[in-house]
């Protein structure tokens, strides 16, 4: 195969993920919110138990709220018992911040 271009199809450039990020609003909102919610997880990890430390990670943060996505149940219950300091530890250091929700992975 001499040819090896589909007939019809146009050549595209190939972007990298940072220059196809920087054209893109929708992309670029994203890894604001990504990294925002890392941020987050960053500022409140020093209260969780040495066992949820790595156990939990940051989810998704929208304009209702962040979530915190956990193993299971028993974790859900025990990151339930702690909520009210991880929302004072965000309050103080994110300004008031939207409320903490508690996900378990895979559901």
């Amino acid at each position: 195969m001499a040819n090896d271009k589909v007939p019809g199809s146009a050549q595209h450039p190939t972007l990298s993920l940072g220059a196809a990020l920087d054209q893109s609003q929708p992309l670029t909102q994203l890894l604001q919110r990504l990294q925002a919610s890392r941020a987050r997880f960053e500022s409140v990890r020093s209260l969780l138990p040495q066992a949820l430390q790595t156990a939990v990670q940051p989810g998704p943060l929208d304009e209702t709220g962040w979530t915190l996505l956990v193993p299971g149940g028993p974790a859900a219950a025990k990151l339930r018992q702690l909520l009210p300091d991880l929302q004072a530890a965000m309050d103080q250091q994110h300004g008031p911040s939207l409320p903490i929700r508690i996900r378990i992975r895979g559901r």
